[in-house]
């Protein structure tokens, strides 16, 4: 599975370790998602936010989702098989995983294990619309409302970075919002402008006369 550029990739919680009925084994759990405002990106003194609603999972299709190494390569393990259990909480999206099932989840395990991996990340579509923006001051958060699919869970060695982002990129969210404060911005300084340019001419009025 390739990175696609139809898709949105976040990186927002570690990986935990959890032994069951007193034994070790190779189950990792942590939360893809929160419903916590967080930080994408903050630019030219503006922070950019984004939401998920609490209620935005409840309409998901998560009828198959994998685990992956870096949203790549082999499946480690899928919701189809029961090695994913998902679920939502007050906190978040809670995921459930089960790394023993082969020779090459079990390495991912390790990877987990000795922190070369300590990452979780998943990939999404949001449906359509069904997002909105709030502006307070030089902060701008977007909520999304309605998912509309997961496609998979991954480890990750390195969050994603805001201006080299896999997939949709977390700054094409906000075009629209970012061009329409640059039209406004650009409008008061214009109005500015003329404001100062009138302002001139009456002064050179009054001291002609």
């Amino acid at each position: 599975m390739a990175i696609r550029n139809d898709r949105e990739y976040r990186n927002l919680g570690a990986f935990e370790k959890r032994d069951e009925d007193g034994e070790k084994s190779y189950i990792v759990t942590g939360y893809a998602s929160t419903f916590e405002p967080y930080l994408l990106f903050e630019d030219s003194g503006v922070q950019f936010y984004e939401r998920i609603e609490p209620t935005a999972f409840d309409a998901a299709d998560m009828s198959d989702v994998v685990f992956l190494r870096d949203h790549e390569g082999q499946v480690l393990a899928r919701t189809k098989n029961g090695l994913i259990e998902l679920s939502t909480d007050g906190h978040g999206l809670f995921t459930r995983t089960n790394l023993g099932a082969t020779e090459s989840a079990r390495e991912m395990f390790e990877d987990i294990d000795v922190g070369n991996y300590s990452q979780m990340s998943f990939s999404f579509v949001v449906e359509p619309e069904t997002d909105r923006y709030e502006e307070q001051g030089d902060t701008i958060t977007r909520i999304i409302t309605r998912v509309k699919k997961i496609y998979d869970i991954s480890a990750v060695a390195f969050p994603a970075n805001p201006g080299t982002d896999i997939g949709v990129s977390f700054r094409s969210n906000f075009d629209g919002v970012i061009e329409r404060r640059t039209a406004e911005r650009l409008k008061a300084e214009r109005m500015r402008e003329i404001l100062r340019l009138k302002a001139k001419l009456m002064k050179g009025r009054f001291y002609g006369n």
